[in-house]
């Protein structure tokens, strides 16, 4: 750009650094962007806000009793256990960690996981893949305990992978219990699940660096993990509402006035 500025004849002299300086002070960085998918599920605004409702323990205007409950819940897949070729070493002062650059797979998990996003509890388990039945032992290890299996409702909110999809699973997993809620988000909406954000936290403080030996150390790590977090965890501070989904959407579908010079 500097050189196309001087042959230009707009300056005689200036240097990269310069323009550079000038660009990264604008307040239009073209360079920079960020990808995003567009809510294209016709039922975007009725899904997410029945999920954004629950998170404020609304379900059709009507607020939530003691004994109703709210789980957020999802599958983090193809977690590899990765034995690398080479010990890691530790950090040291002014040095850091050391992980060698190859490995060999010993296989991999999927973590089937619950947050119940008011009482901050967790359950999960290490499934070989996922599937309607590692989904259904997710179910059980959850709604046989108490306070789930005495409850008046419990809210599940699940995303739409084959595991847990449509009319059919509805149907599947109100008949196994029947104070179950299944509540689907919108396609492309995983934003809209709590227990998302518990995964990008087990992945920051958990599974980074990936340097496991089996798979047994790896579910070691995982549930140990879980239990730790769930001995410390609070509730997250949702605070994106109905009222800020609505606003949004707004904001998509109003058009944008072009500049006229």
């Amino acid at each position: 750009m500097a050189r196309q500025v001087r042959q230009s004849g707009l300056v005689a002299t200036i240097s990269d650094s310069t323009v550079w300086r000038w660009l990264n002070q604008d307040a239009i960085r073209p360079w920079q962007h960020r990808c995003w998918i567009f809510p294209r599920d016709p039922q975007f605004a009725r899904k997410a806000g029945r999920i954004l409702d629950l998170y404020e323990r609304v379900w059709e205007g009507r607020p939530l009793r003691d004994d109703e409950f709210v789980l957020s819940t999802d599958e983090k897949t193809s977690i590899q256990a990765r034995a690398r070729l080479h010990a890691t070493l530790p950090t040291q002062p002014h040095s850091a960690m050391k992980v060698e650059q190859e490995y060999e797979r010993c296989g991999a998990w999927a973590y089937l996981a619950a947050l119940d996003v008011h009482r901050a509890k967790l359950f999960g388990r290490c499934e070989q893949k996922t599937g309607i039945a590692p989904f259904g032992r997710l179910l059980a290890q959850v709604m046989t305990q108490s306070p789930y299996q005495d409850a008046r409702r419990v809210f599940w909110i699940m995303d739409n992978g084959s595991s847990h999809r449509g009319a059919r699973c509805v149907a599947r997993l109100q008949e196994k219990y029947s104070t179950l809620v299944p509540v689907h988000g919108p396609v492309h909406a995983s934003w809209l699940n709590q227990v998302e954000i518990y995964f990008s936290i087990l992945q920051r403080k958990a599974l980074t660096p990936n340097d496991f030996p089996s798979l047994e150390a790896l579910q070691e790590r995982i549930l140990g993990f879980q239990r730790h977090y769930e001995s410390i965890a609070q509730p997250f501070q949702w605070k994106f509402t109905r009222q800020d989904l609505n606003a949004l959407l707004n904001k998509l579908q109003t058009p944008r006035v072009e500049a006229v010079a």
